[in-house]
């Protein structure tokens, strides 16, 4: 008999790479989705309509599943409290219908390395509470559990790194920040895979977990301009923004985001988040405990790709 999943954040970016690598593994798929994909009938996917507020959904999402996925998350907004609504007590209310069910499941957070500063942004609060949330729940429940803090995750499909990477074309690559600030990536297809490593080794260690690619050092905006200048045999040169404008870009988008009622990207917490001088993960946790699991994609593997990929980013 085929084990049940539960995963949340199905049609995001890395939800969608997930659900083909878990269903090609055998699994069966519970799927929290807000709106009926129009690919509902894929085989082996229940898709349960709900977010993280209907705890209906939410029971029917994690009834008879033996491990719990929670992909979902709100990287846009306009306030700490639209922040914490999605990503803290979203996370609890998940949590709640989890502690409700008999099976006892695993569970695996997917949050963020920006959780490792809380204080620079409403989106790393709200990370950081949504672990501190998942830590309590599942320490007094005895449940098994990981936390997973990836770096920048990116790949086709991602429309956050995807600019940066194709205007190599045009011979630049964009810094928002000191060109030299350091900070890893991680290409969706090695999270993915050890999401997969994780669901198949019931002994992988409880605990909070940071991943990159695992290059020393990470890197910068000029080591991508540097490996996009080798790719494409042409001059790329690393071009930082104006610091200033960008701030008062960042600071008038959250103004008339409020006015208008949407969710921002750029805000003067991201501005922050991305002004910061060092997002290279520390791996050693994976060393320590002793588990197997290795990257396998560099950036300068996966950028050809991704620079002749003709997906938009519009």
């Amino acid at each position: 008999m085929h084990q049940v999943v539960a995963v949340t954040g199905a049609t995001g970016f890395i939800g969608q790479n997930l659900l083909g690598a878990l269903v090609q593994d055998g699994w069966l798929v519970n799927a929290l989705t807000r709106k009926q994909p129009s690919n509902s009938n894929q085989k082996n996917i229940k898709w349960v309509l709900g977010d993280l507020d209907d705890r209906t959904a939410l029971l029917e999402l994690v009834t008879g599943a033996s491990a719990v996925i929670h992909c979902a998350g709100a990287i846009r907004g306009n306030s700490l409290e639209a922040f914490f609504h999605v990503n803290a007590i979203g996370t609890e209310n998940l949590l709640q219908a989890v502690a409700s069910v008999n099976l006892n499941p695993r569970f695996l957070l997917i949050s963020s390395l920006a959780a490792r500063e809380p204080a620079l942004s409403w989106y790393a609060t709200s990370k950081s509470k949504a672990e501190q949330i998942t830590l309590q729940y599942l320490h007094e429940a005895d449940v098994s559990y990981a936390i997973f803090r990836p770096s920048a995750v990116y790949g086709l499909g991602d429309k956050e790194l995807l600019p940066v990477f194709q205007a190599s074309r045009y011979g630049i690559v964009p810094a928002i920040g000191n060109s030299e600030n350091r900070f890893g990536l991680l290409h969706v297809s090695d999270l993915v895979e050890l999401i997969c490593y994780w669901l198949n080794q019931e002994s992988f260690t409880n605990g909070i977990y940071e991943i990159d690619d695992a290059t020393p050092g990470g890197y910068s905006y000029q080591s991508v301009a540097e490996i996009a200048q080798q790719i494409l045999h042409r001059p790329v040169k690393c071009i930082k923004l104006p610091k200033k404008l960008i701030q008062l870009v960042a600071c008038m988008n959250l103004w008339v985001s409020k006015l208008l009622n949407y969710s921002p990207m750029l805000t003067p917490g991201k501005f922050r988040e991305l002004q910061h001088p060092n997002w290279v993960c520390d791996m050693s946790a994976f060393k320590q405990k002793g588990i197997g699991w290795v990257p396998h994609t560099s950036l300068r593997e996966a950028l050809p790709y991704l620079i002749k990929s003709k997906q938009s980013y519009e």
